[in-house]
């Protein structure tokens, strides 16, 4: 029997999650390696990235997407055809129809870069294609009911871009996205071993950093990391040891800029949600929400009681996924769900 499939796509920087049929069918990284002198991809995905700094000269290892949006089209193009492949089977010509694929983008993103994904995932081969904000999709997977007229505000963490914003009656009342997340907990890492140990560490060995002994919030019980590097004075491998007890000092300015995005969100919420959100508090979704302490540090900053969202890391995908049922009443040709509900209820009022 012939069939279509619907798949929701959370196109992230550090990695893509694919949610077909009431499950997350592929969890894969963000990474494609290609041969420079034929332009052919090798590899997508998890063996992809194994070979991140790990490459000889005719084999590059990138990451097409930065700061949650495309940065080499043709590549990303690739991906999503790859993945759309992935989650249909083995071929499109099992399914007499091409799937209609809904994408999470984050809140702030602009037209052309709207357009960019759109483009991209049509090529790719999806029958239509819908857009949803990221923070809208990860409220929907941490449960939240945001159909009421009741505050909720959401944190999402991701690898490129950080989207806080406060939901009401299915809308985005106030949000901001920063190109602040995982990916510059990485650098920022990266920067403090270089300036305090002389030693050159690479992204995989920041992750490992940021994942064992990363901190907002000193620990009661210090953990420490053994890392390989190379020495900046004598240009040799040099192992050294990191604590968590460093952590909260690398990752300052990263953090800082997380919360003063927080406390902006929240100066410009109107003053009846705000009691809203001092109720339900703030639910922090994404692998970035995972950092050790930071929502502790929110709560204090902020006075409102955070949380971090059960499943947070699949929390976009699975609102991704759950908003798959909404497609068929949509128009075609509408590009973002949040604001054609937007419309529809500006409508209603008139």
């Amino acid at each position: 029997m012939f069939m279509s499939k619907d798949i929701g796509i959370d196109l992230g920087t550090a990695s893509v999650l694919v949610y077909v049929k009431g499950k997350i069918v592929l969890k894969e990284p963000s990474v494609v390696a290609i041969d420079k002198n034929t332009d052919k991809i090798l590899k997508v995905g998890r063996e992809a990235q194994q070979m991140l700094g790990r490459t000889p000269g005719n084999i590059t290892a990138i990451r097409p997407l930065r700061d949650g949006v495309i940065s080499q089209y043709e590549y990303t193009l690739r991906m999503i055809q790859y993945f759309i492949r992935r989650a249909c089977g083995k071929s499109h010509n099992s399914f007499f129809f091409a799937p209609r694929v809904i994408i999470c983008v984050p809140s702030g993103i602009t037209e052309v870069e709207e357009r960019a994904v759109l483009d991209a995932s049509t090529q790719a081969g999806a029958r239509k294609t819908y857009l949803i904000e990221e923070p809208v999709a990860a409220a929907i997977g941490a449960g939240i009911d945001i159909t009421k007229p009741n505050g909720n505000m959401v944190v999402d963490i991701g690898g490129g871009t950080t989207d806080i914003a406060v939901i009401s009656l299915r809308d985005v009342v106030v949000s901001e996205s920063i190109k602040v997340a995982g990916d510059k907990f990485d650098e920022a890492i990266i920067r403090y071993v270089r300036r305090k140990y002389n030693v050159l560490i690479g992204e995989r060995t920041a992750e490992a950093i940021k994942i064992r002994v990363g901190s907002a919030w000193q620990r009661e019980e210090p953990t420490w990391i053994e890392v390989k590097g190379r020495c900046l004075v004598q240009g040799l491998p040099k192992v050294i040891r990191i604590s968590s007890m460093e952590m909260p000092d690398a990752l300052e300015e990263p953090i800082t800029a997380i919360i003063e995005a927080v406390c902006s969100v929240i100066e410009r919420t109107p003053p009846e949600l705000i009691g809203d959100i001092l109720h339900n508090g703030i639910v922090m979704t994404g692998g970035g929400s995972l950092l050790y302490g930071l929502d502790r540090l929110i709560e204090s900053v902020t006075g409102v009681r955070t949380r971090v969202a059960k499943n947070a890391i699949s929390c976009v995908a699975i609102g991704t996924g759950k908003s798959l049922e909404l497609m068929n009443n949509i128009p075609e040709g509408v590009l973002n769900i949040s604001r054609q509900r937007q419309s529809q209820n500006q409508k209603m009022f008139r």
